[in-house]
């Protein structure tokens, strides 16, 4: 049985060349300051020349973590329809700082959270083929807990929808 061999990543030894690549990888997508001192640290480069080539990369804006922030946020939210709970703690798991989350998260809208969070939830409903209503009202819940929302704000939708869809939805 052939077995490929695995290609050890090449190091770079010359911060000037990992500063070129860096700002290539930056421009192609937003990242965190975390993220880009995890590449640096893979690419080999030590600690003194990491925090130059940051440094380097915030100057000349190619690094920009409220940038970052706002569009993870915004992107998390749009696309992936995550809750604030779970954009949150992605955040904070890049070590975005708190001003930076506090603004990313404010940025989302409250009336299109909800209407966001009623639409998952009436999806989930339609896709779950349980009888038991405490069952299916569980899912549900679960559901959008895993997706990142509030538990408040998803008692309230799943109170609204109890009422409102009982002659739409059999449970």
């Amino acid at each position: 049985m052939f077995v490929p061999e695995k290609k050890e990543k090449q190091k770079i030894t010359d911060p000037h060349l990992a500063l070129i690549k860096l700002q290539s990888w930056c421009a192609y997508q937003e990242r965190s300051q975390q993220e880009a001192r995890d590449k640096l640290y893979e690419l080999g480069m030590w600690p003194e020349a990491v925090e130059n080539i940051i440094a380097k990369l915030i100057e000349d804006n190619f690094l920009n973590e409220e940038r970052f922030a706002m569009q993870f946020a915004r992107g998390k939210f749009a696309i992936k329809k995550w809750g604030r709970i779970k954009i949150r703690m992605e955040l904070k798991q890049k070590r975005v700082s708190d001003y930076c989350l506090k603004k990313a998260l404010q940025q989302i809208d409250d009336t299109e959270y909800m209407a966001t969070l009623k639409k998952l939830i009436e999806a989930k409903r339609r896709s779950i083929s349980e009888k038991n209503p405490v069952k299916l009202r569980y899912k549900l819940m679960s559901y959008a807990l895993t997706k990142g929302y509030e538990k408040d704000l998803v008692y309230d939708v799943l109170g609204d929808t109890d009422n409102d869809d009982d002659n739409h939805i059999e449970p």
